[in-house]
């Protein structure tokens, strides 16, 4: 017969705190442990705010494209408009009076510059100017 030696380990026992598996267990230890602060590195942030930038750049070039389109049409304005030929040594104003009379003549006046695109109110002898429609007779 062969014996076998067996080691003989002492065994102690393991105090256990009956409340230490229980759900304030869980509460408790996810107290202790202090928040996680989020750290973004340079390239990070670089990353986060390209992100977040690039649905802007796209909306701003959708819009870009496609907000100022304007619709053409094949129909032509006619719009008529009465002519004044200018007498020499006529001005602008004198012109304007002619016209309306009864209408204040700054805004006559620049009615008439508006509509002819005039740089200037100086006139030349035989300048044919055209009279807005709310003026002419």
């Amino acid at each position: 017969m062969s014996t076998i030696a067996i080691n003989s380990m002492a065994v102690r026992p393991i105090a256990v705190n009956p409340m230490a598996f229980g759900p304030t267990a869980r509460a408790n230890h996810a107290s202790a442990a202090p928040a996680a602060h989020l750290r973004l590195t340079r390239r990070g942030r670089v990353v986060l705010t390209s992100l977040a930038a690039i649905p802007l750049v796209i909306a701003a070039l959708v819009f870009a494209v496609n907000g100022g389109s304007a619709v053409a049409t094949g129909q032509v304005a006619s719009t008529s408009f009465d002519y004044v030929t200018v007498e020499p040594g006529q001005s602008l104003w004198q012109v304007a009076e002619h016209i309306a009379p009864s209408a204040d003549l700054r805004d006559v006046v620049a009615d008439i510059v508006h509509l002819n695109r005039l740089e200037s109110t100086n006139l030349q002898p035989g300048q044919k100017i055209a009279i807005p429609t709310q003026y002419s007779h």
